[in-house]
């Protein structure tokens, strides 16, 4: 199992540019590894946004879903990497890269969505956020009858949203994108509020698109010269 890294006081982005390793957190479990075999666990796609820039990657799950593993980890080694830059969009490769939960607002989810057995019976609330730059619409689960922002206070710091969208600058630019299941850290958000139906459901907003770090074509989030390359280029 991996040695998580020494501290620094700079943010990932930084640390990248400046390529120094990644920060040391409290350890408050084993941290998750890529593990190497024979134990063999399901690699998921990892794509995350941060204060400064998104990071796309692959980890190895050792829980049933996401959220759990994000939740148990106070850090996650990812391999190869890509953290892509929000003031200029040039990205940046790393082969493995540590993060830390403090450093990551959102994380959209995939892999397996856990046992079904282990739901309990909920309701979706609508909601809006703001955490750092993205300001963030969702659907919250949670018991009927409930106030969802009390609750929210009450879960562990990686919450799921459903059917959540997100709005944040890039390159100087609006992005706005439908981006499913969100997981945000409720630990950093600077505000949250309930909210109506319409400000959730926007059906004509264009998915968030998805990043393969180990492709060959990255057109749409590499960026040359500070003007963007791929669909949607001016």
């Amino acid at each position: 199992m991996a040695t998580p890294p020494t501290h620094t006081t700079d943010t990932l982005l930084a640390r990248l540019r400046h390529r120094l390793q990644p920060p040391e957190t409290p350890r408050t479990s084993d941290p998750l590894v890529s593990s190497p075999a024979p134990l063999v666990l399901p690699e998921v796609e990892f794509a995350g946004y941060a204060e400064d820039c998104r990071i796309f990657g692959f980890l190895r799950l050792d829980a049933e879903r996401l959220s759990d593993a994000l939740n148990a980890h106070a850090q996650v080694q990812l391999v190869d990497a890509l953290v892509i830059a929000l003031d200029d969009g040039h990205a940046l490769p790393a082969e493995e890269l540590w993060v830390a939960r403090e450093e990551l607002l959102a994380v959209r989810a995939s892999g397996p969505r856990g046992n079904p057995g282990r739901r309990s019976r909920s309701r979706p609330y609508p909601v809006a956020l703001q955490s750092g730059p993205y300001e963030i619409h969702g659907y919250l689960h949670g018991p009927p009858g409930a106030d969802p922002i009390r609750q929210l206070a009450r879960r562990p710091p990686m919450v799921p949203l459903t059917e959540a969208w997100v709005m944040y600058q890039a390159a100087g630019q609006d992005h706005r994108a439908r981006v499913g299941t969100l997981i945000v850290n409720r630990e950093l958000l600077d505000w949250v509020r309930p909210a109506r139906n319409e400000e959730v459901a926007i059906p004509s907003l264009p998915m968030e698109p998805a990043l393969d770090p180990r492709a060959k074509d990255l057109t749409g989030y590499i960026w040359t010269n500070g003007r963007p390359r791929g669909p949607g280029a001016p």
